[in-house]
């Protein structure tokens, strides 16, 4: 498959043999390490970690040399697309992210230019062949995008939202115009992650965190439809290799046999479904990703563990699931709490590859 030196990653998504169930962790560079806040300290605002290539691979890194972890996730963020779009992305603290020209009207959406990743998102393509040069084959490196809904979200609402009403209003009122930007995110993310792939990533995730937000007809115009153009724009093999795609869906659960139709190769859940029926509904079709609560790493030592067997229980025997949380590790975890979960994911799933 690839010259890694540990591919579990690519071969669970892929659904080929393994010794023990890969793990990796969504936000593993993040708030936690101590290591990561020393940077972030002297590093300023945030955008200025994402665009500067040493300091990005850096922190993608990080989490590698105190875990175990059978993947690396590039250090960026899901908002490099609009930033590129001229929406001019900042983050507030305590907020999150903000934009200085969120979209108002059909005449904003017509003005968007689709930026070139070479050029105004090269500083991503620097950070990823930077981090592979740093990683040094060892394992697989992650690339990722917002889906082209969830994108749309935080363009229209200016940043994040509890209701997100004036995205609905303009689902509602003017289907059309929403149409036009999901069109234009779509045709950008696809082009973002091949210039991503051709960059060195080995796999790509595609992260539709704002899809659960909407009623399942509109899912399907508004989400889904457009994750499938998405991956059918996809250059999904790179020096011989295949590039497996993930779709990651918040509170989609209910949409799980939709998704595996767009043509991806895992689908990532949270922690509100049950593995063993996801597995049961989506059969052999895809590859598992996930789905312990997040909050288990506030436990102790035993009851993480007791949390992560009943996981791969659930899961049962053979390849084709990638331990991971069902979101993104809180700030606040122990360092310590994530080796135990990681160590417990390697050493209790053997058996379950053994057959």
């Amino acid at each position: 498959m690839t010259k890694l030196k540990n591919d579990r990653y690519l071969r669970a998504l892929l659904k080929k043999t393994l010794d023990c169930t890969p793990v990796w962790i969504m936000r593993q560079a993040g708030r936690y390490l101590p290591e990561y806040r020393a940077i972030r300290s002297m590093a300023g605002d945030f955008m200025s970690l994402c665009k500067n290539a040493e300091l990005s691979s850096e922190l993608t890194i990080q989490p590698l040399r105190r875990f175990p972890l059978d993947a690396a996730i590039l250090f960026s963020d899901i908002l490099t697309i609009p930033d590129a779009m001229g929406l001019g992305l900042y983050f507030k603290e305590g907020e999150g992210p903000k934009f200085q020209n969120p979209i108002t009207c059909k005449a904003d959406i017509d003005k968007i230019k689709l930026p070139d990743p070479e050029c105004e998102l090269q500083y991503v393509m620097n950070a990823i062949r930077q981090t592979c040069k740093n990683l040094e084959d060892t394992v697989p490196l992650i690339g990722f995008s917002g889906s082209p809904w969830t994108l749309a979200t935080y363009m229209i609402e200016g940043g994040s939202s509890r209701n997100f009403s004036k995205i609905k209003k303009l689902m509602y009122t003017e289907p059309k115009t929403l149409h036009l930007l999901l069109k234009k995110l779509s045709a950008t993310i696809s082009k973002y992650l091949n210039a991503q792939i051709q960059a060195g990533i080995h796999s790509v995730i595609i992260f539709d965190t704002w899809g659960g937000i909407l009623t399942p007809c509109n899912y399907n115009l508004f989400s889904l439809q457009y994750m499938h153009k998405v991956i059918d724009g996809l250059s999904t093999e790179n020096d011989g290799c295949r590039i497996p795609v993930t779709i990651f869906a918040k509170n989609a659960g209910m949409w799980i046999e939709n998704i595996a139709e767009t043509g991806c190769d895992a689908i990532g859940l949270d922690w509100t479904i049950k593995i063993s029926d996801a597995k049961k509904r989506v059969g052999k079709k895809v590859a598992i990703q996930g789905n312990m609560d997040p909050s288990v790493l506030y436990a102790k030592p035993q009851r993480i563990r007791k949390e992560v067997e009943k996981i791969l229980e659930n899961f049962g025997n053979g390849t084709g699931h990638i331990f991971s949380l069902g979101h993104g590790i809180h700030p606040d975890v122990s360092p310590e709490n994530v080796s135990v979960f990681i160590d417990a994911v390697h050493e209790l799933s053997k058996v379950y590859h053994s057959k």
